[in-house]
């Protein structure tokens, strides 16, 4: 299935709890309640599913540089990486939630050099995920920059 073949409007969300909670709040309300979240800003991104080839929408902390948003696959420093990293690994294509716009947006892990830029810029909004990075060892947290599309 081609990314834009993807029901973009419909996806998957995180099973009931604090994620749905998040998710629903941030939908409902076009980003108003949501977008800040705990004093940080989070997008709502969405990824085309390796196995089912449905949109899955996952709510992420995030930085912006240069009009290009970036993410951790920190996974709270899980051994392995995230389901929406591998998806996105798979199907780079993905849509954006940030406050109330939503568009396209292409993905790519970071470069060594971003890496260590947007690293920094990342623990500066969120100290924790520094703490995850120790918990993933040897796991590398990717770094993912989103670069919109149009």
């Amino acid at each position: 299935m081609h990314a834009l073949d993807v029901d973009w409007d419909h996806p998957t969300d995180p099973r009931p709890g604090p994620r749905l909670d998040h998710v629903r709040a941030y939908v409902s309300t076009a980003g108003a309640d949501g977008h800040l979240w705990h004093g940080v800003p989070t997008l709502l991104l969405s990824t085309l599913d390796r196995a089912t080839d449905r949109a899955v929408r996952t709510p992420l902390i995030y930085c912006e540089d240069a009009g290009r948003h970036i993410v951790l696959a920190s996974a709270y420093g899980a051994p392995d990486h995230p389901h929406w990293y591998r998806n996105l690994t798979a199907h780079p294509e993905v849509r954006l939630q940030v406050g109330s716009a939503t568009f396209t947006a292409l993905a790519r892990t970071a470069t060594p050099q971003e890496r260590e830029v947007y690293w920094e810029m990342m623990t500066a909004l969120w100290p924790p995920f520094d703490d995850d990075r120790a918990a993933a060892r040897p796991r590398e947290i990717p770094l993912v920059i989103l670069e919109r599309v149009g």
